[in-house]
């Protein structure tokens, strides 16, 4: 009799569990941090031209090095005003998931170690793990601040301590939706000498002005990476299309270990239709940001503890049981996230409407899910 499948499993993956967010469906979906807007319909028809008029051609691989995707997305960036981007120093994939994964392919590996201090992204460790690099858990929280808050000078000695390969950084950081000053990112930076530093940048279209991005920290940094997203505030979750800004150096790297034709003609033709009307796009994250501050003064006034947010979603701690608090809304027909933090919550920034029944069930939950010394 041969070896069972769990014999021949690697390891160090055998007892793990994969990544998985409930796909439920439910009148009021906020748990997964999309946005609640469907894709314009002006948009939707450009990503139907653009998709048939390559249809024809699918019998041949798509461009390899998706030139027209790596300019509009070094455009957009520029655009933005923080910094002038390159197409050279543009890499995409299927999400920022595959970027990540490229870059622990490249960076990560046997006898490595990735140091992410969390609650952060809970993808970074998961994978971390599945390219045999070691992940360190750091930590956040320093007396006298916030909760979630990660400091400057605890950072650096972690850094000093266990003494990575690679460093995640999230800003706005996934669950808390707190952002990291520039100065923690360069003191970071400073600090792992041999260190490639990540900073997550999912969501920074919805920080709060002022905010600032690792994006202007680029210049004279090639151990610097900056990932983003259009899953989020582009509004385009299903079309899979993640990328990074770095140093031109860096993106050579990553051809090594990336599979060939990775990125669908279709892909590159969607994310380039969706970029030709970013302004369209975007129109709804001023509108989602509404409703996150919403949320976060609705739950103060209920007596709940809600984290001041720059993401499109809101951590709010306070309750007694969030076990018991996630299935109450679930039985109303609203699905949050537990994201395995004692006490807390996330629920995601939806239309007035969704974020209206979210707050009319919370209410009506509040005054016995609260913690006992909130009451």
């Amino acid at each position: 009799m041969g070896s069972s499948l769990s014999d021949l499993l690697r390891p160090d993956l055998r007892g793990r569990t994969p990544y998985g967010a409930p796909q439920l469906d439910v009148p009021v979906p906020l748990n997964t941090n999309e946005n609640s807007y469907a894709v314009p319909q002006d948009v939707v028809d450009a990503i139907v031209a653009s998709v048939a008029e390559l249809a024809s051609g699918l019998n041949r691989y798509p461009d390899r090095e998706f030139v027209r995707l790596r300019e509009d997305l070094a455009a957009y960036l520029t655009n933005t005003g923080e910094v002038a981007v390159g197409p050279e120093q543009v890499w995409a994939g299927n999400g920022s998931n595959e970027v990540l994964l490229h870059l622990l392919q490249a960076f990560g590996g046997p006898d490595r170690v990735a140091l992410g201090f969390t609650p952060a992204y809970s993808m970074h460790p998961i994978i971390t793990r599945t390219s045999g690099t070691t992940w360190v858990d750091g930590f956040r929280g320093v007396e006298g601040a916030g909760a979630f808050d990660l400091d400057v000078a605890s950072a650096v000695a972690q850094v000093r301590a266990h003494q990575p390969n690679i460093v995640f950084l999230c800003s706005p950081n996934n669950p808390t939706g707190t952002a990291l000053g520039l100065d923690l990112v360069e003191a970071v930076y400073d600090a792992g000498q041999r260190a490639l530093v990540v900073v997550d940048e999912a969501y920074a279209e919805f920080a709060r002005p002022g905010t600032p991005s690792a994006l202007t920290l680029l210049n004279g940094r090639p151990r610097l990476v900056v990932t983003r997203t259009m899953s989020k505030a582009f509004a385009l979750a299903g079309g899979r299309l993640g990328y990074l800004a770095a140093d031109p150096e860096l993106i050579e790297a990553l051809r090594l270990v990336r599979l060939p034709y990775h990125l669908s003609a279709q892909t590159q033709a969607v994310a380039c239709a969706a970029l030709e009307h970013a302004g369209g796009l975007l129109a709804t994250v001023e509108l989602l940001k509404g409703q996150r501050d919403r949320i976060v003064a609705d739950l103060i006034e209920m007596g709940l503890d809600p984290v001041p947010s720059d993401a499109n979603f809101v951590l709010f701690g306070g309750l007694l049981d969030e076990q018991v608090t996630w299935r109450a809304l679930l039985e109303q027909g609203i699905l949050i996230r537990d994201v395995g933090l004692a006490h807390h919550l996330r629920v995601t920034a939806g239309t007035p409407w969704e974020t209206g029944a979210f707050l009319e069930a919370m209410r009506s939950l509040a005054p016995t899910h609260r913690q006992e010394q909130l009451q």
